[in-house]
């Protein structure tokens, strides 16, 4: 994903609280740095970040952020350069031999993120402005959706930050530019899919531009002329600075994007797409492992849940074969909800029900909550079926379980108790809000992106369900498994065309003989996938670790397995590396043994 959604994506949130979880302090987390040296570069690099990453200081209490943005420019990427080499050379200084077993994996940790920086930079994926759900526009409306006036001065805040926004769209537009010059594009069907969201984007009105969603209700401290002087200067900005742009990315998408565009999905065929894919599998991964054994592991998972899903099928009474039970899943109307708000409430009842189920897998549970919400309506035809994003215990913001309540006929229902606990609990909600409570660990470890661990933990949360009794019929309990198949699925797909040079088609039939995904949905993820090379690896790679992980401790520990504290120990200190996480669980069940 471009650079600017990834600086902005933990800020989407929220409306009406609809589910909590229970109110538990958190346990006591990673501690801080022991050895001096260690201590110090840590804290630089923390300072460090959050100086380049004022939308993360601001989510983290820090008022004078909030006025700031984040440059995402190129020449600001590039300085980075020099720092990262030093912390580099920092880290290399430390004596391993001095370190605790924790700030061995402070050290380890750090020196992984620090290292992939800098091999990251040098690949310039930030060549891929945009992707198959926006660019820019979309960054800016995540930043909005996070943005909570409460005060005078988170409103002139605001409007600091309104006046900064242009840059985005300036600093996207010109790595897009470069992408074109360098052969490195994204493919036509992905450029149409975002040139729709831009026009979208370009024809908001002051009623419906979400920029100015901030400021539709201030409170009543602020008097009635000064809030009408606010939303007036706000206007401003928008009509004067961000509608040209906007219209700008519409006629630069068309005019000289589309033109360049191929018609091959995959980045291999692009000049230093292979190194890319290579490392980007790599790096969501957080493993060593080639594309080429993703594609295999993907294919043994392929026939694995298949043999499971048969099962499922004949226990819910189906006689005919299974494609006919795919064709019967995917149009009978009893499958479907009637409405936006019928969506919305199944959801909500089963995310409360989920909430239920938390205090017998978990002893410590997050003090932030969340709420259930629809995808906007002006992005919800190119996105997914649902997402979370965090909210900010500092900031008074929960966090957020959205789902798509569009194209209904596409979304069936058996899928979404599985979707439910993926995105809320205990999928992303209780991980992340209780990584970002971890109060005595290290901020970079607070805020640390380790994709297949968060995206693995949702697919493990899934197969939670299964011991939480979840899953009420053979149909609930084929489509939990439908949505295991479409994680392995993306370990064929996204390798057979980022790879292997597969054609869209070839990917396609993974989901379409394996799932019970609907077309719409199908589509809709390919094109992310194409979009967004490798970051569909982490899921299934992630899951399996963690499973894996499970099993070696239930073998060793026998009867003294207990899952609550097994939970506790994957999930309080905060998401690692899978080789890191296989350390520090290894050595939780060496302690469980000793005691």
């Amino acid at each position: 994903m471009n650079r600017f959604v990834v600086a902005a994506v933990a800020g989407l949130l929220l409306s009406s609280p609809v589910a909590a979880v229970a109110q538990t302090p958190p346990a006591t987390a990673a501690t801080a740095a022991e050895n001096p040296a260690l201590a110090s570069i840590i804290a630089d690099y923390d300072a460090w970040q959050l100086s380049l990453n004022p939308e993360q200081a601001a989510r983290q209490g820090d008022q004078s952020a909030k006025s700031r943005l984040s440059d995402n420019s190129r020449a600001a990427e590039l300085a980075r350069l020099e720092p990262l080499n030093e912390f580099k050379r920092r880290l290399a200084a430390v004596d391993a031999s001095t370190l605790s077993s924790n700030d061995a994996l402070n050290r380890d940790f750090l020196a992984i993120i620090v290292d992939r920086s800098i091999e990251s930079i040098g690949l310039d994926g930030g060549r891929l402005a945009f992707n198959s759900e926006g660019g820019p526009g979309q960054s800016t409306g995540y930043l909005a959706a996070g943005t909570r006036i409460t005060n005078r001065a988170d409103a002139d805040a605001w409007l600091a930050r309104l006046a900064l926004l242009h840059t985005w769209y300036d600093e996207g537009l010109a790595d897009a530019r470069r992408g074109i010059e360098t052969g490195f594009v994204q493919p036509k069907s992905v450029v149409e899919s975002a040139l729709a969201i831009f026009r979208n984007e370009a024809a908001f009105t002051p009623e419906t531009d979400p920029l100015l969603r901030p400021f539709a209700t201030l409170p009543a401290t602020i008097p009635a002329a000064d809030q009408a002087e606010l939303r007036a200067r706000a206007a401003a900005i928008v009509a004067e600075q961000i509608v040209p742009r906007r219209q700008a990315w519409v006629e630069f998408t068309r005019n000289e994007y589309l033109p360049a565009a191929p018609a091959e999905v995959g980045i291999g065929s692009r000049p230093g797409g292979r190194e890319f894919y290579a490392f980007e599998a790599r790096r969501y991964t957080t493993t060593a492992l080639t594309p080429d054994e993703i594609h295999q592991i993907g294919l043994d998972e392929v026939a694995r849940i298949r043999a499971r899903m048969d099962a499922e099928m004949i226990a819910s009474g189906w006689t005919g074969d299974f494609a006919g039970f795919l064709a019967h899943l995917r149009t009978d109307p009893r499958f479907y909800a009637t409405s936006r708000e019928d969506m919305l409430e199944k959801a909500s009842e089963m995310a409360k029900r989920a909430d239920g189920g938390l205090p017998a897998l978990f002893r410590t549970l997050p003090r932030l909550t969340y709420n259930v919400r629809p995808v906007p309506l002006d992005i919800e035809d190119n996105y997914t079926t649902g997402r979370y994003n965090g909210g900010s215990l500092e900031e008074g913001v929960p966090g957020g379980y959205i789902v798509n309540t569009g194209k209904l006929d596409q979304r069936p229902l058996y899928e979404l108790p599985a979707l439910t606990l993926h995105e809320a609990v205990p999928g992303h909600h209780l991980q992340i809000a209780l990584q970002q409570e971890a109060e005595q660990g290290p901020a970079f470890r607070r805020n640390a992106g380790v994709t297949a661990f968060t995206e693995g933990w949702g697919l493990y949360s899934e197969f939670l369900g299964e011991e939480m009794g979840f899953y009420r019929t053979p149909e609930e309990r084929f489509g939990r498994l439908s949505y295991e198949m479409w994680r392995a699925c993306r370990l064929v797909a996204d390798t057979g065309m980022h790879w292997m040079g597969w054609t869209i088609e070839q990917a396609r039939a993974c989901f379409t003989d394996n799932s019970a995904l609907s077309p719409h949905n199908i589509e809709t993820e390919l094109q992310r996938y194409i979009g967004w090379p490798g970051q569909a690896l982490a899921y299934k790679i992630g899951e399996i670790r963690l499973r894996a992980i499970r099993t070696r401790a239930e073998q060793a520990l026998g009867e003294r397995f207990n899952v609550r504290d097994f939970h506790d120990a994957l999930l309080v200190d905060g998401p690692l590396p899978l080789d890191l996480l296989d350390r520090r669980m290894d050595a939780w069940i060496a302690a469980q043994q000793a005691r």
